[in-house]
C-alpha cells in the first residue's frame, strides 16, 4: 500500500513471484478486483474508469468493477439522451448482476445457461450499436471516454463478464473498498499515516487475514498459523 496515495503496490502484486501477495493477486484479494485505473474525475479526455491500464496485471484474472462500468454507462447516456445502447447495456449487465446474486443464495453453482446467454448477448448486440454509432473518439466532451468504454467492453469481455460464469467473482469492488475505508478515514482525520513503514506492515497484515477470509477461513486462526510458521497460502486457480 502506497501510504501516500492510498493505493495498492500493484507492480509488486503483479510481479509474478510466487509469494502470498502475487497469489492474492491472483485470487480475489482486495484491491484485486477494481484495478489501479478507476477514478477519473470530470475530465472528458481521460480513460473511463472501467478501464484500467492492466497491461501490468500480466497473466493474473481481473474483473472489472461493474459498477464503475454502469456509471461510465449513466456518463455516456447523458452524452448520447436519444442513443438506446447505453441504456441496453447497463439493463443487460444488471440483469447479470441480480441473477448472479440470485444464484449464489440458491446456493447454484452457476447462472441458468439460457438466462445468461439471453443476456450477454443483448449486451454484446448493445455494444456493436453503440460501436457504430460512435466511429471515432468525437469532439464533445464525453465523447472520447464513451468510445473507450465500447472498446472495453468489446475487447475485454472475459474482464467484464468473468462473474457471470464465476459466482466466486465478485462483480464489483465494494469490498475492496470497505477494505481501505478505515485507514483512508483515519488519514482523512489525523491528515497522515504514522509511517510508510507501519503503513506497509498494516496492509500486509490486513491484506492477509482479508483474503483468508473471502476463502472462509477464520481470521484469528490464520494469523495466529502465520505467527507459529505454519502461514496459510491460497491455491493458485488452474490454468485455462
Amino acid at each position: 500500500m502506497d501510504p501516500k496515495t492510498g493505493s495498492r503496490r500493484h507492480r509488486q502484486l503483479t510481479s509474478g513471484q510466487d509469494t502470498w501477495s502475487a497469489r492474492c493477486g491472483v485470487i480475489r484479494t482486495p484491491g484485486a478486483a477494481g484495478g489501479p485505473g478507476k477514478p477519473t474525475g470530470s475530465n472528458p479526455g481521460r480513460a473511463p474508469r472501467s478501464d484500467p491500464t492492466s497491461a501490468a496485471l500480466g497473466t493474473l484474472i481481473h474483473q472489472l468493477c461493474t459498477a464503475h462500468l454502469l456509471r461510465d454507462l449513466d456518463d455516456a447516456a447523458q452524452v448520447y439522451p436519444d442513443a438506446v445502447w447505453p441504456v441496453q447495456i447497463a439493463d443487460a449487465l444488471r440483469g447479470l448482476i441480480h441473477q448472479a446474486n440470485l444464484a449464489r443464495e440458491r446456493g447454484l453453482p452457476a447462472i441458468a445457461d439460457d438466462i445468461r446467454n439471453e443476456l450477454i448477448t443483448r449486451l454484446r448486440h448493445g455494444v456493436l450499436v453503440g460501436l457504430s454509432d460512435t466511429t471515432s473518439h468525437g469532439r464533445r466532451p464525453g465523447e472520447r471516454k464513451a468510445r473507450l468504454l465500447l472498446q472495453v467492453l468489446r475487447d475485454r469481455q472475459g474482464d467484464v463478464l468473468r462473474f457471470a460464469h464465476d459466482l466466486k467473482v465478485p462483480p464489483t469492488s465494494n469490498q475492496a473498498e470497505r477494505d481501505l475505508r478505515p485507514s483512508k478515514v483515519q488519514q482523512n482525520i489525523s491528515g497522515r499515516l504514522t509511517s510508510e513503514e507501519r503503513t506497509r506492515d498494516r496492509y500486509t497484515i490486513r491484506g492477509y487475514v482479508s483474503t483468508a477470509a473471502k476463502h472462509g477461513l477464520n481470521m484469528i486462526t490464520v494469523l495466529r498459523g502465520a505467527l507459529l510458521g505454519r502461514p496459510w497460502m491460497p491455491d493458485l486457480p488452474v490454468p485455462t
